[in-house]
């Protein structure tokens, strides 16, 4: 059974519907079924005022203009709507990544490896042959969330996090997968 849709303000001009607290891709489809749902919505002018969306992997945050639409009334609608959304799912693109896991390039490769009983070249082959799904792009611009990484990968963030990661590096946290688009400070692995 799925949970209902909960309403959560963001300051005095944005709402966000939480579907769940999980990265699933059940979960995530009835974010993009409610962005759809607005998008004909908007089209047929039932809502109006609204400036920006922001699909994650378990919400959506509605930014409106708070001059062009009554934000309490806006809020009840999108309850509405994510209630009898339901679920939708797009084929997006598909990426081949190039990763390059020489000992220099992967600092945490042995550390992985070693937390989780396993041989560095079973790590690369687990991760090699997953297919991740961006569920959301935050942190920095062009910083995917990938869900789908294995079970048996799972790891906390890192105690103190790096002054800089280099850009185009694969990291690991939670059961999270992203690739840095340039150099910053980071905490996965």
């Amino acid at each position: 059974m799925s949970q209902a849709p909960s309403l959560l303000p963001l300051g005095d001009s944005a709402w966000t519907v939480e579907f769940g607290e999980t990265i699933d891709p059940a979960l995530h489809a009835r974010v993009i079924g409610l962005n759809a749902a607005i998008d004909a919505a908007c089209a047929t002018g039932e809502l109006a005022g609204i400036v920006d969306r922001v699909p994650t992997f378990r919400s959506l945050t509605v930014h409106y203009d708070p001059f062009a639409t009554d934000g309490e009334a806006l809020g009840r609608q999108l309850l509405s709507l994510a209630e009898g959304a339901g679920s939708a799912s797009s084929a997006g693109r598909h990426w081949r990544l190039p990763v390059c896991f020489d000992a220099d390039l992967a600092p945490d490769l042995e550390r992985l490896a070693t937390a989780k009983g396993m041989a560095p070249e079973a790590v690369i082959d687990l991760l090699t042959a997953t297919t991740f799904r961006v569920y959301m792009i935050g942190f920095m611009p062009g910083f995917p969330y990938m869900g789908g990484l294995p079970p048996e990968l799972a790891m906390p963030r890192l105690a103190s996090p790096r002054k800089a990661v280099p850009a185009r590096s694969l990291a690991v946290t939670g059961e999270m997968c992203a690739v840095y688009p340039w150099e910053s400070p980071g905490g996965w692995n």
